[in-house]
Formats: C-alpha cells, sequence, structure tokens
C-alpha cells in the first residue's frame, strides 16, 4: 500500500482539485491525454523558467542548461531567454539550439570524441567554449588552426578521481572512465602544457569536471571542489566549471536539494579550497531544470493477473519512451489523474508494449483498487532523459510533447507518424 502521490516531485503548478483530479498549469491533466492523446510527455512551463531563473541567479552568468536532459527547438528558446548558455553535446543537439535562436558564442561543445567534422562545424560557427576531452581532440584542434581557422576558447576537462557513488553508468568523475584527463596520472598537467604552447590553437579559459548523473549528495560535488582547488589555483585560469549531475526527487520518499543550495555548497567549497571570487564558477544543470517539470501520461490498455505471482498493468508506451528503468534500474511512481489523492492499495507491476521483458516502467507500482483497463495512468518526474532518450524500437512512433502553462497548451513536438518512421527508407 502506498500513500497518494506527493506534490514535491509534481511539477511547481500542480494541483489536485477538491474531487482529486490533477491540475498543472490550470488544465486537467487527464484532459490533455484526451486532446493530444498518449503517450505523451507534459511540461509545466512556469516550473521549467522558474528552474532555469534558480539556476541563473545560483550561479551567474554563463551557467549553461545541460540540455542532453531534454532538448527541443521550445526547450533552447526558453532556457536562452531565462539567461542560460546552453551545454550541447553533438554537433545535432547544437544545430537545434542554433536553429531555436541561440547565440553560437552561448554553446558550451562537450564529448568524448569529437570528430574533424564536428570541431570545424563549432569553429565555423564561433561557440563559446569547447569542451577539449582528450590529447587526440587537441591534435585536431590545432590542426584546424593551421588551416586558418580562428583560435577556440577551450576548458580541458579533468578526471577528479570522485567516486559520486552513482549508477555505474552515469558515473564519470573516477579514475577508470571514458571522459577527461586523469589529474593522477599526470595528463592533465601534460595537457594544460600543450594547451599554453604558442602552436596548440587554442586559447586556454579553464577547467571542468563533472562527477556523475543524479548524485544525492552535495558532499560529491565539495569533494571535487576541493580536489580540483589544488591543480586549478596555481594555473591562474579564469573559469572553473564543476559540471552537472544534481539528481531529482523520483519517489515520494526521495529528498529534494534545490540549485540554490547545491550552488551555495559549491561556492562555499570554493572560498574555503582558496579559490578567488573573481574567478568564473559555474555549473551545467539538466535533470535539474527539467525532471520534475515533466510527466507522461498512458494508456492503460490491459490488466493480466497471474494469481499468487503478480499482476501485470500494460499501457502505450514503454522503453521507448522511458528506457531508465530498463537501463538503470531507475524506480518511479505511478497514479491516476483523475484519483491523485486517492490511496494507492493494488501492487501492480506497470509494463510496456515491446517485445521484450525487461520493458518495464514501474517495478513495483501501487494504484487504486478501482483501476480499469482505459485509464490514464501518469509517471511523474520523467521530464529528464524521457524523450531524450526515445527510441523508435518496434516502430513505435515518438510520443508528442507538451508545454502547459496558464490555462494554454502548447505543441512543440508532434506525435510522430508512421510515414516518418519510413522517412529515410529507400525503396
Amino acid at each position: 500500500m502506498a500513500a497518494p502521490i506527493a506534490t514535491h516531485i509534481l511539477p511547481e503548478t500542480a494541483n489536485i482539485s477538491t474531487w482529486g483530479r490533477l491540475f498543472v498549469g490550470g488544465l486537467d491533466v487527464a484532459a490533455i491525454a484526451e486532446e493530444y492523446g498518449t503517450p505523451l510527455f507534459v511540461y509545466d512551463e512556469y516550473h521549467l523558467r522558474k528552474r532555469c531563473q534558480e539556476a541563473v541567479s545560483s550561479f551567474g552568468t554563463g551557467v549553461a542548461y545541460a540540455s542532453k536532459a531534454f532538448l527541443c527547438a521550445a526547450m533552447a528558446k526558453l532556457a536562452y531567454e531565462e539567461g542560460m548558455h546552453i551545454d550541447v553535446a553533438s554537433s545535432g543537439e547544437a544545430y537545434v539550439a542554433l536553429r531555436a535562436g541561440v547565440p553560437a558564442d552561448l554553446l558550451v561543445f562537450h564529448g568524448n570524441n569529437k570528430s574533424t567534422a564536428e570541431l570545424t562545424y563549432a569553429l565555423e560557427h564561433n561557440f563559446g567554449r569547447i569542451v577539449v576531452d582528450s590529447f587526440d581532440e587537441l591534435e585536431r584542434l590545432r590542426r584546424l588552426a593551421n588551416y586558418g581557422h580562428a583560435r577556440p576558447k577551450v576548458l580541458l576537462r579533468l578526471t577528479p578521481g570522485v567516486e559520486a557513488h552513482a549508477h555505474e553508468y552515469v558515473s564519470t568523475g573516477q579514475e577508470d572512465s571514458k571522459f577527461g584527463f586523469s589529474i593522477k596520472s599526470g595528463a592533465a598537467l601534460e595537457a594544460i602544457v600543450q594547451c599554453r604552447a604558442e602552436t596548440s590553437g587554442v586559447q586556454l579559459m579553464g577547467i571542468h569536471a563533472h562527477v556523475g548523473s543524479s548524485v544525492t549528495a552535495i558532499e560529491s560535488f565539495e569533494k571535487v571542489v576541493a580536489v580540483m582547488a589544488s591543480f586549478f589555483v596555481p594555473l591562474g585560469l579564469p573559469e572553473l566549471v564543476i559540471g552537472g549531475g544534481l539528481a531529482a526527487p523520483y519517489m515520494n520518499d526521495d529528498v529534494n536539494v534545490s540549485i540554490r543550495d547545491w550552488a551555495a555548497a559549491v561556492k562555499s567549497a570554493a572560498t574555503r579550497a582558496g579559490i578567488s571570487s573573481s574567478v568564473v564558477l559555474s555549473a551545467e544543470p539538466g535533470r535539474a531544470i527539467v525532471a520534475n517539470a515533466g510527466l507522461t501520461l498512458y494508456r492503460v490498455g490491459t490488466i493480466k493477473d497471474l494469481p499468487d505471482v503478480r499482476t501485470y498493468l500494460s499501457v502505450d508506451g514503454g522503453m521507448s519512451d522511458n528506457i531508465r528503468p530498463a537501463l538503470y534500474g531507475a524506480q518511479y511512481e505511478a497514479f491516476l489523474p483523475r484519483a491523485a489523492d486517492a490511496e494507492r492499495t493494488k501492487p501492480f507491476r506497470i509494463v510496456g508494449k515491446h517485445c521484450e521483458s525487461g520493458d518495464i516502467i514501474v517495478r513495483d507500482a501501487w494504484l487504486p483498487e478501482d483501476t480499469v483497463v482505459g485509464d490514464v495512468l501518469c509517471t511523474p518526474a520523467t521530464g529528464a532523459y524521457g524523450y531524450a532518450m526515445a527510441s523508435n524500437y518496434n516502430k513505435l512512433p515518438r510520443p508528442a510533447v507538451v508545454f502547459v502553462n496558464d490555462g494554454r497548451t502548447q505543441l512543440v513536438v508532434r506525435r510522430e507518424s508512421y510515414e516518418d518512421l519510413l522517412r529515410n527508407d529507400i525503396f
């Protein structure tokens, strides 16, 4: 048995009416599903803007939205409007941001294996920062500078050797990582030397580190700052970026750590470590901006009771719109928007419609006893890495995305059609 859904994992404007229905952005959530169909991603625009504003006020100019968490033209435009730079991890993400009107000098270009073509694209558009990840990348940039391209402003991504105690697949700060230059091995210092050589082809602006994703302990970020400081301070560089990775609350019992508290802890750790107040100390929040702004709406299609085993509840989406449970073992709550304040007294395993036994959305869910086929079901806190990691597995069209705000809906990504599934096929 589970209590009704906790409001702190819902979008900022979430409100449960006196008759138990969930409203977000002033709109009945179940009614949105009727209008746009399911599966459907619904984002609270007020929540998105408020988190962006919090990031800018907490970290200052230069804080970047980690677009890998969720990107479409409308999201890039919104983050830019609220004063954020945009962290992109591919030329595709950069293209979307540029088409949305984000100035190129506000783009921060990441990636552990940027091709010469991608680096050329970044240089031709004068991206604000390139986060250099390897000696191979430094060599590519040097060659491009010799071909007449302007020297880009770069940050060196370092491996601080800090364990974030996150899932193996989203931990990046440890020594055994495909990302960055290791401080411990001496690679980081060698990269500094190469960047400062007259023939390097780059302008070294600062240092970057990223400890991992979905990190719940602020102490991990404080530890990164302390480790980085001993390396960073003697260099006299003007910029230090501690990356992103702040967790979001997914379950009723999860604690919510605010961006403001995160920034305060990082800044305090920097002061203690002797980092000058003149240094631009910044970050790249993504999940913390969008996770709890988003909901996924499904339609219940089949309920299959296996006596003395479990009850399976199948919905019209699955691992194609939320791969995180299968990939990371991620956990979510589930509830009925028509009865958001109801006690959830019946156990279910919520599964998708894909041909995989691992197509599980919520392994141990609780829903009201009167849950029936045809109900709209909601999984909250799916705003990060749901749509972003969506696929066409089993040739399912990807869902639509809707922003809601002040009683209005805005379709920002249309639902894919069957024709879209054939767009790249050659007959």
